[in-house]
């Protein structure tokens, strides 16, 4: 577990704490919050080949408009299709 936890801290320093500056402990743990959700829900692992820790339901569509969802004020980003815009239609 620990290679593991290593790797994760890595990443947690370089693509987060690294690039921003924090004003107390409620703005660090925001940024971990957000930085924790990015990493299970909208990040690629190379370990996982590539796919994602917890996908959404709207991973894999193949129909709708391409959105950018952002986090940490544009630091992470995420690109998916819009599902629900897309039953619209």
């Amino acid at each position: 577990m620990n290679a593991y936890l290593e790797r994760f801290m890595r990443s947690l320093k370089s693509e987060c704490l690294e690039k921003m500056i924090f004003f107390g402990p409620h703005s660090l743990e925001r940024a971990l919050k957000e930085y924790v959700a990015h990493y299970h829900c909208e990040r690629n692992h190379q370990g996982l080949n590539n796919q994602l820790i917890e996908p959404d339901d709207e991973v894999g569509c193949v129909a709708g408009k391409i959105e950018c969802r952002e986090r940490l004020g544009g630091l992470l980003k995420y690109y998916h299709r819009d599902a629900a815009l897309a039953s619209l239609e």
